[in-house]
């Protein structure tokens, strides 16, 4: 006999985030249903026209936002963004180059370069101790 595999499922909000779209602009079908894994991956590996859609014009969530902009979920928050924006809106923010903007992009050029030093530094330490154990 085999054992009876459940099928786990997510919340809409859940998979909303996994596809990197905002809830709010999905169909209604999708934001009060469930989805299961095996949908999830399919809407990854074909991806329907209004997934398309939203992951091409928005609006995009925050997470998304910030990386077009090349910034911090909390430099959007600093720059006053707290809503979804479109694909449009993100390239007129980009063409407008705020002061926020470039003040929170070059943080977050910072805070990577910084990132990259610990890592090396890291890499360099655990090399340098397994030289010693030898």
């Amino acid at each position: 006999m085999t054992p009876h595999q459940n099928t786990q499922t997510m919340k809409p909000a859940t998979a909303a985030k996994k596809l990197g779209v905002y809830l709010e602009a999905t169909p209604a079908e999708f934001q009060e249903g469930v989805v299961s894994r095996a949908e999830l991956a399919a809407l990854q590996a074909e991806p329907p026209q209004w997934l398309r859609e939203l992951r091409d014009n928005g609006p995009h969530p925050r997470p998304v936002v910030a990386a077009k902009l090349g910034v911090s979920i909390a430099g959007l928050a600093r720059g006053g963004v707290t809503e979804a924006l479109t694909t449009e809106q993100i390239e007129a923010l980009k063409s407008d180059g705020p002061e926020w903007l470039l003040r929170e992009r070059a943080t977050q050029a910072e805070v990577r370069k910084e990132a990259a030093r610990i890592k090396d530094k890291k890499a360099d330490e655990a090399g340098q101790s397994r030289g010693a154990r030898s």
